[in-house]
């Protein structure tokens, strides 16, 4: 059974090869667009959700797909990726010197050619502390590049891994793919399947 990864994403891809050697990675386009009184929680399920959907149908044939969302979670609003420069650099600067939520859902299901089904849904939180960010370090780093494609403009596994303090829960799962609960999800779809 081919297994599709729902993303365009190579942290995604690097993650998931710890734990599968063969699959392919088809990503989709679609909105994300948070409802007026959607919370965090359901927001990122409902991606992870829709963008398996979205990357099975475009497979169009029998297929075992994972889709997978993150968010960064302050408070209770929504930081996603960065608009522009000083978006990404007030974004990165509201998190310093506080703890927030990385929320990532993943969903997991068989999808027969036409519709999906023993659909299996996951929703990992983390708790990230940071440390002090200065409005010249952030710049500097903004500047790598890297923040421009990452929920809340920073990536852990990257430059941003300085003013990380602690975290407390799944470190894969910040990165972008909580691979323990994957491999769960996955086994129980399979075992369905026979």
């Amino acid at each position: 059974m081919q297994l599709v990864l729902a993303s365009g994403s190579p942290r995604r891809r690097e993650l998931l090869q710890q734990i599968r050697a063969e699959f392919v990675c088809l990503a989709s386009d679609i909105p994300e667009q948070q409802g007026t009184h959607e919370t965090a929680s359901a927001y990122v399920k409902r991606l992870a959700y829709e963008k398996a959907i979205a990357s099975a149908k475009q497979y169009g044939a029998a297929c075992i797909v994972i889709g997978s969302d993150t968010l960064i979670d302050r408070d209770g609003e929504v930081m996603e990726k960065p608009r522009d420069q000083a978006h990404g650099i007030a974004m990165l600067r509201s998190l310093a010197e506080r703890t927030h939520k990385v929320r990532t859902a993943v969903c997991i299901m068989y999808y027969d050619g036409n519709a999906p089904s023993l659909v299996q849904r996951e929703e990992v939180t983390t708790e990230v502390s940071m440390g002090a960010i200065s409005e010249s370090a952030a710049l500097t780093y903004w500047q790598t590049g890297e923040p421009l494609d990452k929920a809340a403009g920073y990536a852990i596994q990257g430059g941003a891994a300085r003013w990380v303090k602690r975290i407390s829960g799944s470190y894969t799962a910040v990165v972008g793919l909580p691979l323990y609960e994957t491999e769960q999800l996955l086994q129980a779809v399979e075992a369905k399947l026979g």
